[in-house]
């Protein structure tokens, strides 16, 4: 999808009530109402505080669904390394559950992800067979190490979390070539 595409073009996708639909990347103007959301839905247990200002400056990495110009999903892309990125922060407000919102949200982030040259996508989830759906397969917490030493050692939920580990092995576009027999003549 373009930065701002409307889902209603997306087959299969329902309208919400006639509304104007749509993706988008996310700005920094976009930090409180991000921060409004996923502070939202803490109470769930699935999600992570971020602090409005963190979510400021990686703002670019966030990915928002808008209905008339209010968001009401959200996910980021954040490098974990060179090969490794992660979903995070994917919230749908409860009024827009059920409409195949964060199935958008993921496959754009996976779009993204491979495009930047990204070899892997990982999440950790309450619900991996949400994921699961979506191509991800569940994996041991230690076969993404990149993650453990970014997030999970600062954490207070380290080693009692009780999140699943996702993995998506991304696949690069084939590069074009021209057969060896071709240079030949």
């Amino acid at each position: 999808m373009t930065p701002a595409t409307a889902l209603a073009t997306v087959p299969g996708l329902p309208e919400l009530a006639g509304s104007s639909v749509y993706l988008r990347s996310a700005t920094p103007a976009d930090a409180a109402a991000i921060h409004a959301l996923i502070t939202g839905h803490l109470a769930e247990g699935r999600l992570l505080p971020r602090e409005r200002a963190e979510i400021a400056v990686h703002a670019h990495r966030f990915v928002v669904v808008c209905q008339d110009d209010a968001i009401v999903a959200c996910a980021e892309l954040a490098p974990l390394s060179r090969d490794v990125s992660e979903v995070r922060s994917l919230v749908v407000s409860e009024d827009a559950r059920s409409l195949g919102l964060g199935r958008e949200l993921i496959d754009e982030l996976v779009e993204r992800a491979t495009m930047a040259g990204f070899e892997k996508l990982c999440a950790f989830t309450h619900a991996p067979s949400y994921f699961v759906q979506l191509g991800f397969s569940m994996v041991p917490h230690v076969w993404l190490p990149e993650k453990i030493v970014t997030d999970c050692h600062s954490c207070p939920h380290f080693r009692r979390c009780g999140q699943y580990a996702v993995l998506r092995e991304l696949r690069r576009p084939n590069q074009a070539f021209v057969p060896l027999a071709a240079l030949h003549g």
